[in-house]
């Protein structure tokens, strides 16, 4: 006798074989969708708890008409990559920070829905005369954003004074904010925000690090003031630079032993970006002062929102994730030298206002 074989006989044997039951035909067709229906679900319900918390946030914020109390910056750096060359390219007739915010209230602070064809047609249209105001009627919360968003990027692109290899000094519209580590020397990193640390306590990782070698010049990514200066147990020798619109507050940390800091260096000296403010090391985890306690060499440096100054040392401090920034400003690293046992920047930097 010939036996004629079905795709469903040969899977039925081939069962069989295998020591298990074979199922019905309606049962094996259901359960590929059923899965898919259930999978379907989570993720809804994942997204609806995730715009629900932002919208309760946000709506926090604006019932207490005060000042900022939670924020996020979660821009990829392509957006920001995107954004800031369109900002230079007109010398900020389109303020990335306003294409960045109303990319924001669109998606509601959500980054992963991110797609640049999103960004072309908001610059589209900001660059063909549409205002901000008209773009962003019936964004609720673009002025959350756009506080939020500000308060990080604020001092990043203007205009400012470079002074150049011939003693000439150049009027330019760019970045006025510097990597925090020199040109010319390595450095490994990757997203660590929010990771856990034991020491002392357990709790979040609220900076950046980047991992190089012992005695790399630290620069001040922004002008500012110096504000904190000296040992701590955490961060081993560290500098406190805030800037010059209060809003931001660079921490620098685990500083070079025997030498962290730039010669003169003191609290509240005014620096500017670009200047070499210390050494890249290993201090910190004790209570004993200038003892290497971390096991690899590394700059760890945070950025701190300050909306009002009952923020800037409480435990609703607002710090931010710097991986993409750190990317970002990898183009813009200051040149140094060597003089004696110190670096100084090779070429002066000076705000600007043009008249």
């Amino acid at each position: 006798m010939k036996i004629f074989w079905t795709p469903q006989t040969r899977e039925r044997a081939g069962a069989r074989r295998r020591g298990r039951r074979p199922q019905p035909a309606a049962q094996r067709d259901s359960r590929p969708l059923g899965r898919k229906l259930k999978a379907w679900s989570r993720q809804l319900t994942a997204a609806a708890l995730a715009l629900a918390t932002v919208m309760i946030l946000l709506t926090a914020h604006a019932a207490e008409g005060s000042f900022i109390r939670y924020a996020e910056f979660n821009v990829p750096y392509a957006a920001l990559d995107r954004a800031l060359a369109d900002d230079l390219e007109c010398e900020g007739a389109v303020c990335w920070i306003d294409v960045l915010s109303i990319l924001a209230a669109k998606y509601g602070g959500e980054w992963k829905r991110y797609h640049p064809a999103d960004m072309d047609a908001v610059l589209e249209k900001l660059h063909a005369g549409t205002s901000v105001e008209d773009l962003t009627d019936g964004l609720q919360y673009y002025g959350y954003f756009r506080q939020v968003y500000g308060a990080v990027l604020d001092g990043f692109v203007g205009w400012h004074l470079q002074e150049l290899k011939d003693d000439r000094w150049e009027a330019r519209y760019g970045l006025r904010v510097f990597s925090p580590l020199a040109e010319g020397y390595w450095y490994n990193h990757f997203d660590d925000f929010g990771a856990s640390r034991s020491y002392g306590y357990r709790r979040r990782h609220l900076g950046h690090d980047m991992m190089g070698s012992v005695g790399t010049p630290v620069t001040a990514v922004e002008t500012g003031v110096v504000e904190a200066l000296g040992w701590n147990q955490y961060g081993g020798w560290r500098v406190g630079i805030r800037s010059l619109d209060g809003k931001r507050y660079y921490y620098y940390a685990h500083l070079r032993k025997d030498h962290p800091y730039a010669e003169g260096l003191t609290e509240g000296q005014r620096v500017m970006a670009g200047d070499v403010i210390g050494y890249l090391g290993q201090t910190g985890y004790s209570h004993t002062e200038n003892v290497n306690g971390i096991q690899t060499p590394h700059l760890h440096y945070g950025l701190e929102l300050v909306f009002d100054e009952s923020q800037k040392e409480s435990n609703n401090e607002i710090w931010v994730d710097l991986y993409a920034i750190t990317q970002l400003l990898d183009r813009h690293r200051a040149t140094v030298h060597a003089e004696g046992k110190e670096y100084v920047r090779e070429y002066d930097f000076l705000l600007y206002t043009p008249s």
